[in-house]
């Protein structure tokens, strides 16, 4: 399955939301790699196994399950998680892309792709892994808004 939306991040036409920076979204993406449970209640623990150059290697854990992933940075630019199959979870990989058609337009183009079989309830799932990625992804703007509003993606990364 392959799957892909934008979400609007400055609306020039809304004045009740507030900006951001190109930077605040790029920390605020960073930020969701490398403490992901500021952004997914759910999960119980990120351990940071390793960080070389812009790779990042981590462990997640969800109750019994653990899932371990590869994030890879593009400054400025994009955030790429890759999920190598392991146990009962097929490979997938999620781009995060910040999209900028205009000076202070921001965007970010959320592609999903996961390996799936080619039997009925795959196809029958996908709807719902659509709006589950694109509830989570709202979610993610949200609270990198929220990081924005408390000061926190001012930092340095």
């Amino acid at each position: 399955m392959q799957f892909q939306h934008l979400i609007e991040i400055n609306d020039a036409l809304n004045p009740l939301v507030e900006p951001l920076t190109r930077e605040q979204l790029w920390r605020g993406l960073v930020m969701r790699a490398e403490s992901p449970t500021l952004f997914v209640p759910w999960l119980d623990e990120c351990t940071l196994e390793k960080r070389e150059g812009e790779v990042l290697k981590r462990s997640l854990r969800y109750d019994a399950l653990l899932i371990h992933d590869q994030v890879t940075f593009s400054p400025q630019s994009s955030v790429r998680y890759d999920v190598p199959a392991q146990a009962d979870i097929p490979q997938s990989s999620l781009v995060m892309r910040i999209e900028e058609p205009q000076p202070g337009a921001l965007f970010v183009r959320f592609e999903y792709a996961v390996a799936q079989s080619d039997d009925d309830m795959d196809a029958f799932y996908n709807e719902f892994r659509r709006s589950a990625y694109q509830e989570s992804d709202i979610d993610t703007i949200r609270v990198i808004r929220q990081l924005a509003a408390e000061g926190r993606t001012n930092l340095p990364i």
